[in-house]
């Protein structure tokens, strides 16, 4: 049998390089092909690597923890009698490995997502364990952590369904409850205001990470480094403007609290978001674009990213043919996403090919910011919370009512400035309409 090269494959469109987190075969052991050889971390998620060949693992070129690029021979399947030294003795040698130290951060925008490439090996979704949850935020004392390195985030029912409307990660919520448990009142005091209750500026600021050392060096992610390396890109080269629209969402806060009623699907103010986005989306075709260079292209489909924070970066999760499906469809499908997102399971054709993103801060209390644009898209939408003000009427009366800021990022060689603002007085007329959007 035929010496079988055990190579490491483009797992993900923007991958260079691959962290081996583990390898499922120890050498010696008897491989088939089909069988999972390894996990290896790429710049989006943990992808198990499928062997290529039949016989026996004859050597592990990059133990667990080392790196290497794609393309790079990280091991070698062959019967036990035979002669692998020349090709062993040809492997570049691997990255050695390097203790693996997490810093979370308030998330950055969105990396990059171009079309993804054919792998040479079989990707499927592995599961990864859950990065350790950041200490607690809040006025209370710090409790204990919800779950230990690599187990289940433990929270009550109640709790995980109000973290589910508010799209307050688990994992960024420490418990007060039994054995670290997540209970009622930790959501509450982590968003920073009662449940039905928009969150407020002043309450919920984002997670802290692990506590870090003055002059400590931190191992930069693969997720880390393909994010710095794209955005950079975008905002050096693509020339951003940036228009911000105030939306009453008294409506959409009164339709909210009526679904919050069902038992099925609780939905939040992103889905609505998200929604009226796809819809404008498909009466302003520009602002669904990308510049190529010597040319426009317009997209067919509206397929709109989420962008969810993960302990080491970033990563944009696609609804597709988000104008197609209706709020509870989008609903569902975003919780599914963000919740595989985090426990680094999608699938690559579940985080590529967007052409719009969506980047909501407002579950950490922030009320307005800009985001960079997700090359090759042309606009990005930041949104804020939903914040409870005074508002003066017509008749020069004062109420109290609800406000949301959203700001539109715009590459300024597909979109011109009078067409962002229609695209947001759309959005904005859509979100204080909503009904319109379950029609």
């Amino acid at each position: 049998m035929a010496v079988s090269k055990v190579v490491l494959a483009k797992l993900s469109p923007t991958m260079e390089e691959g962290t081996i987190v583990k390898w499922t075969k120890k050498e010696g052991d008897p491989v088939k092909q089909g069988d999972v050889l390894a996990e290896i971390e790429t710049d989006k998620a943990n992808m198990e690597m499928e062997a290529q060949g039949s016989g026996v693992l004859r050597k592990i070129l990059v133990p667990a923890g080392g790196k290497a690029p794609v393309g790079s021979l990280i091991g070698v399947i062959a019967e036990p009698n035979e002669d692998i030294s020349k090709m062993v003795a040809s492997a570049a040698p691997a990255a050695p490995a390097q203790p693996q130290q997490q810093q979370q951060q308030a998330p950055p925008p969105p990396a990059a997502q171009p079309a993804a490439a054919a792998p040479a090996l079989q990707p499927a979704a592995a599961a990864r364990p859950a990065a350790a949850p950041p200490p607690a935020i809040g006025p209370r004392p710090v409790p204990a952590p919800a779950a230990a390195e690599g187990s289940r985030v433990k929270a009550s029912p109640l709790a995980r369904s109000m973290a589910a409307q508010r799209n307050i990660p688990l994992d960024a919520v420490a418990g007060s409850g039994p054995n670290g448990r997540i209970i009622k009142r930790d959501i509450e005091s982590w968003a920073g205001a009662p449940t039905g209750a928009p969150a407020r500026s002043s309450a919920a600021p984002a997670p802290a990470g692990p506590t870090i050392t003055p002059g400590q060096e931190i191992p930069v992610s693969n997720i880390r480094r393909v994010i710095a390396k794209r955005l950079a890109e975008s905002m050096f080269t693509a020339p951003h403007f940036y228009v911000t629209v105030d939306v009453d969402m008294d409506a959409a806060v009164a339709l909210r609290d009526q679904l919050q009623r069902g038992e099925d699907v609780k939905v939040t103010y992103n889905d609505l978001v998200v929604k009226a986005c796809a819809k404008a989306l498909t009466r302003f075709p520009m602002v669904n674009a990308s510049w190529a260079g010597d040319k426009i292209v317009t997209h067919g489909e509206v397929h709109v990213g989420i962008a969810v924070t993960i302990p080491d970066g970033l990563i944009t999760p696609v609804v597709r043919n988000a104008d197609r499906k209706s709020v509870l469809d989008i609903s569902r499908e975003v919780k599914d996403l963000a919740t595989r997102a985090r426990e680094r399971k999608l699938k690559p054709e579940e985080f590529t090919g967007s052409t719009f993103t969506i980047s909501n801060l407002g579950m950490f209390g922030v009320t307005e910011f800009t985001a960079i644009i997700n090359p090759p898209e042309s606009a990005i939408l930041a949104v804020g919370a939903v914040q409870r003000v005074a508002v003066v009427d017509e008749d020069d009366s004062v109420r109290p009512g609800h406000r949301m800021k959203v700001t539109l990022s715009s590459d300024h060689r597909v979109v011109d400035g009078a067409m962002a603002a229609q695209f947001l007085g759309e959005v904005r007329r859509l979100l204080e309409n909503p009904v319109s959007l379950f029609v």
